[in-house]
Parts: structure tokens; sequence; C-alpha cells
């Protein structure tokens, strides 16, 4: 067995023991694992393509984790890649299995966009959440009422009970906030967010409530944006950074659009976003001083 085959087995064996993050990260995680036995054998995407009678596109595609992929084209791979033993081809197989499985959001396939689907799995998994929103409250930290708002504004022509569906997605979702092994999440909200009146004042003013009762959880961390900054590093647009423990997870950048979304992790795009991340953190007001600007914001409501 190679150093690269060797050293597959344990990771593949902790995601199998502690599956975290769905089929997503499963994914992923299968598809580095085959870039490396691949790598290591020495063979092209066209010679992997060739041997489970696809192109090197597919190859790519499954090496990134962007499809699922059958056991028969995983079994031929390996073979390829002269993975004989039989406990590793037995893990990666029964990986390959769960990568089909669908994540608890499938239930909400009706309202949910496959673009975001990507994104719950990827969230699911993280260690760190690191987050600028400039006109909302983040998705994590949302009220139900205020959710509600934010969807009518973005489905006006939705039916009630589609908006009921968006809700329930978004508070089943925040659910990842208070497990054991919850992630850190780091917010920077700017103030124009906080003082947009998102449902009316009433809704507003518990939404305020909600944030300051959440940044009395432990792992969550709340900064303010204020208007006396001026420009931003951010030059406007929402960011989201995912941090995962485990080593074939890359940080990922998040960038959502009207209607799709963008996730990078080549390593240049990632420092830069890390970059701008930490240069606004770094201008906005600190954690203390953000809980007393948002204790300001909700008694202006009042």
């Amino acid at each position: 067995m190679s150093a690269a085959q060797s050293s597959s087995s344990p990771s593949l064996r902790r995601y199998l023991d502690h599956p975290r993050g769905g089929p997503t990260v499963l994914r992923i995680v299968l598809g580095t694992q085959l870039r490396r036995l691949r790598e290591a054998a020495g063979i092209t995407r066209e010679a992997a393509g060739d041997a489970i009678r696809g192109s090197h596109a597919k190859i790519s595609r499954l090496e990134l984790g962007r499809v699922s992929c059958k056991e028969r084209d995983v079994a031929d791979l390996l073979t390829l890649y002269d993975v004989t033993d039989d406990a590793l081809r037995s893990d990666f197989l029964k990986l390959a299995r769960r990568t089909s499985s669908p994540g608890w959001w499938h239930q909400y396939g009706d309202v949910l966009p496959g673009w975001f689907e990507t994104h719950l799995g990827l969230e699911e998994a993280a260690s760190v959440i690191r987050t600028y929103e400039v006109q909302f409250v983040p998705g994590l930290l949302q009220t139900a009422e205020y959710a509600r708002a934010v969807a009518q504004l973005g489905h006006p022509g939705s039916a009630p009970e589609e908006i009921e569906r968006r809700v329930q997605l978004r508070v089943k979702r925040q659910e990842l906030l208070t497990l054991a092994d919850a992630p850190r999440v780091w917010a920077v909200i700017d103030e124009a967010a906080l003082r947009r009146p998102l449902g009316g004042a009433a809704v507003m003013a518990d939404q305020l409530r909600h944030l300051l009762k959440m940044a009395e959880l432990p792992n969550v961390t709340l900064q303010v944006a204020p208007f006396s900054l001026g420009g931003l590093a951010a030059a406007g647009g929402p960011i989201t950074i995912l941090r995962f423990l485990e080593p074939d997870l890359p940080d990922i950048v998040y960038l959502e659009q009207l209607t799709s979304a963008l996730y990078l992790d080549k390593r240049d795009d990632v420092d830069h976003y890390l970059a701008v991340m930490d240069r606004l953190s770094a201008q906005s007001e600190s954690p203390r001083e953000s809980l007393a600007m948002l204790e300001r914001l909700l008694a202006e409501q009042n």
C-alpha cells in the first residue's frame, strides 16, 4: 500500500464514524482522496475518465466534490490506482454510497435552490463561520418574523405556504448554533441592516433583542460596522468565509447573489477575502461596543 493510500484510510474512517455536513462534505472528502490516489499513481484525468467511461471533465467534477459518485465508478478508479486493500476499498465504497444520501434539507427541496444546498452542507461542517452582511441580519441570527419579512421581500409573488416553508428552513438551519460541537460564528453587520425596519418597528425591535441574546452564546461574536466608517474594505458586498478542522476541506468563500452563488476555494482568492474580513473586523466597533450600540438602537425603537 502506498503512502497516499495509507493516509487515506484514517480520514475516510473519521467521516464514516462521525458524518457531519451531509452529502456535500462527503463528496468533497471522497473527491479529494481520489485525486490524491490518482496523482500518486501518476495517472491523468483523461485516463481516469476512460476507466469510468467518462471524460476528464467528469473526473474533475468528481474530484472537486461537485457530483455524487456511483460505487461502480469508484471501484473502477480504485482498481486503476492499484488500491488492493480490501478494508480501504470497502471504506471508499461506503463513502460513495453516502454521497447520494439526502441531507436534512432535502425535505425543503420545493423552496431550496440547488446552489444553496451546497452552502448548507458546508455550513454544517464548518468549525468557524465568518460573515459580513450589508442589507440584512445574517440568516443564522434572524428571528422567524424577520426571516418572514426577508422571504416576502425576495419572493413577492410566492404563496403564504411557500413563505412559511422558507421560514421553517431558516429556523431549522439555526439549530446548528446550539449543538454541542457548534461552529464559532463571527458576524460583522452593517449599521444600515440594523436601522432598516424590515417587517416594521416591532419586528426590528424583536430582532435587535434576539441579536443581544445570541451574543450571549459562547460561540457567537457580533460586531457592528457603523456609518461613521465611511467606505468599507468589502466595497458593499456580503461575504461568508467557512473554515473546517478537516485537512481535506480547504477554507471556502461564499458569495451569494440574487439567483446564484459563488464558491471560491483557490488559495489566492481565499487569502484576499480573509484580508478583507480582517480589515472589516479591525475597522468595526469592538464586540463590547457593538452590544452597547445594539442596546442604543433598541432604545430608539421604543
